[in-house]
């Protein structure tokens, strides 16, 4: 029986092996929703995962991932929209939700995160076409502010939704329980994404405290200070009703079995989401 509203993202289980590993495993545990990395797509094929989609009727949630635009010249930054391109092609061919965009922080030797800003606009501008042709939608995510430098430079829905209603119809939002708990304009802005039909993605996963590594030292929900089911009334208020796709960067739960990781990710959905 499937674990309805459930998705796992590959990061989660990352340690599991190659993508018809992983997605065999997610099945077994009753997941039909995945949102798969692209690095985990590229060892097995693009036609090959997407065979593998669609005769598991498995759904898609989202793609990781595109963006990280900014880049020290225009050479770089043409090679990112690019190669953002053949992460549309991808996210199309998968029949996926959206193409989650890490936008990027600032080029090496940078300091000018106002004009990292304007490169990501620019790159997502020139992108957007291609990506409404292939009827995939791109959503920001908004990364907690100490990624600013190095990973995104747009760091609250606030900023992302504005960049939003500049770009128009195609972009939108993936709200990251991680990245925006703390914000204290979280409520309205959940709701302004909400009434503009901008939200794309909703990842989940809790804050550890103490957390001793920002990248790698996410917590199971549950384990941690996020209220996991005051966010899901809020963005279920907000109009929201896709899946809640849990998104866990961890030494600790990547360096276990990956039948208990699922199996643990399956009860504390169910009880504390």
């Amino acid at each position: 029986m499937s674990v309805e509203g459930l998705s796992v993202n590959f990061a989660t289980i990352k340690q599991g092996g190659s993508f018809g590993t992983l997605v065999d495993a997610c099945l077994a545990h009753g997941i039909t929703t995945i949102s798969p990395w692209r690095e985990q797509v590229h060892g097995v094929g693009l036609e090959e995962a997407a065979r593998i989609v669609s005769q598991n009727g498995i759904r898609l949630s989202g793609h990781c991932r595109g963006g990280f635009f900014p880049a020290a010249d225009a050479q770089g930054r043409q090679a990112a929209i690019e190669d953002n391109k053949r992460a549309v092609d991808e996210a199309a061919a998968m029949n996926a939700d959206c193409l989650v965009l890490v936008v990027g922080g600032l080029p090496a030797g940078s300091k000018d995160i106002v004009g990292a800003r304007q490169m990501v606009e620019d790159g997502m501008a020139a992108l957007l076409p291609y990506a409404r042709q292939a009827g995939i939608p791109l959503a920001i995510e908004p990364l907690h502010p100490f990624y600013a430098a190095d990973r995104a430079c747009f760091n609250t829905l606030k900023q992302s939704l504005d960049l939003c209603d500049t770009l128009g119809a195609g972009t939108g939002v993936a709200i990251d329980v991680y990245h925006v708990w703390w914000d204290p304009d979280l409520k309205e802005q959940v709701a302004r994404a909400g009434r503009n039909g901008q939200i794309l993605a909703h990842h989940i996963c809790d804050w550890l405290v103490p957390t001793t590594d920002p990248l790698n030292d996410r917590g199971m929900m549950g384990d941690g200070v996020i209220d996991l089911k005051g966010f899901r009334r809020m963005i279920e208020k907000a109009g929201f009703s896709g899946p809640q796709e849990v998104e866990i960067f961890s030494h600790n739960w990547n360096s276990r079995p990956i039948d208990e990781v699922l199996s643990t990710v399956v009860e504390r959905f169910k009880t504390v989401c």
